[in-house]
């Protein structure tokens, strides 16, 4: 990526933002689309689209600042459970090439749903899982 990401503008400062917390490699501030009060982003300074593209030093400083993030959240909202998620690369979701993990403060009743939400016409959860299915899989997947 040649030109700066709307994020990268966001961290530099050419776009305002309501900051959470910033470390050396990491910066957060919160969603201008809120799925939620608290609904933070935490993005790395590094401009990269997805998490493999990022230096290892900049995928483990984005984890210390979710963790920072939450700490925050936990201090305003008084909760220790968080929807946490990535939309890594376009077929996924991301709508700014740049990596970036959603940060949600939860609480009983919110009104948010789980993963799950994500393929309504899946099968839900229970019955007898395809341990044939899954053992193929997981065979083919460590042979790469």
């Amino acid at each position: 990526m040649d030109e700066p990401t709307l994020f990268t503008k966001i961290i530099r400062g050419e776009i305002p933002s309501s900051k959470v917390a910033e470390g050396d490699l990491w910066y957060a501030f919160l969603d201008i689309y809120p799925r939620r009060a608290g609904h933070t982003l935490v993005v790395p300074k590094e401009q990269a689209q997805r998490i493999s593209d990022l230096s290892s030093e900049s995928r483990q400083a984005l984890m210390e600042g979710v963790v920072e993030v939450q700490r925050r959240l936990t201090a305003e909202f008084g909760t220790r459970d968080f929807s946490v998620g990535i939309h890594d690369g376009p077929t996924a979701g991301q709508e700014v090439p740049h990596v970036h993990i959603h940060v949600c403060p939860r609480t009983f009743g919110d009104g948010g749903l789980t993963l799950l939400a994500c393929w309504p016409d899946s099968p839900s959860p229970g019955g007898d899982p395809d341990f044939a299915s899954l053992s193929t899989l997981s065979e083919r997947l460590q042979s790469h």
